[in-house]
């Protein structure tokens, strides 16, 4: 059994109150379950190749929260990390199609 949730707020693009209401409703899944413990986000990369607002949202909207949270933005998700390898252990997750992709179109939410 997996402890990683996997939500796609990208696709289709939403409005920033409806992707933090999503963020929302997301992390206290995974906060009140005795099974997840990783959440996923696929919030995309931008079209125009810098970083789309739907990103920027995420990322602020957990920046906010960082102190409860473990944020692993997609480009630093590697075995390599420290911050990913803690994760990784602590959390018995051992495999994910970006681990070590570079992708700037996910981040990871550890929940402690």
């Amino acid at each position: 059994m997996s402890p990683l949730l996997v939500i796609d707020i990208a696709h289709p693009p939403r409005n920033p109150d409806h992707v933090e209401d999503e963020l929302l409703d997301a992390l206290r899944k995974v906060q009140n379950s005795s099974k997840y413990r990783v959440l996923k986000i696929i919030h995309g990369y931008g079209s125009r190749g810098s970083g789309g607002s739907t990103r920027t949202t995420v990322r602020n909207w957990l920046f906010r929260r960082s102190g409860l949270l473990g944020v692993i933005e997609g480009e630093q998700f590697a075995v390599l990390d420290q911050e990913t390898r803690r994760m990784l252990d602590e959390t018995g997750l051992r495999t994910d199609p970006d681990l070590g992709k570079e992708n700037g179109g996910i981040t990871i939410v550890w929940v402690k």
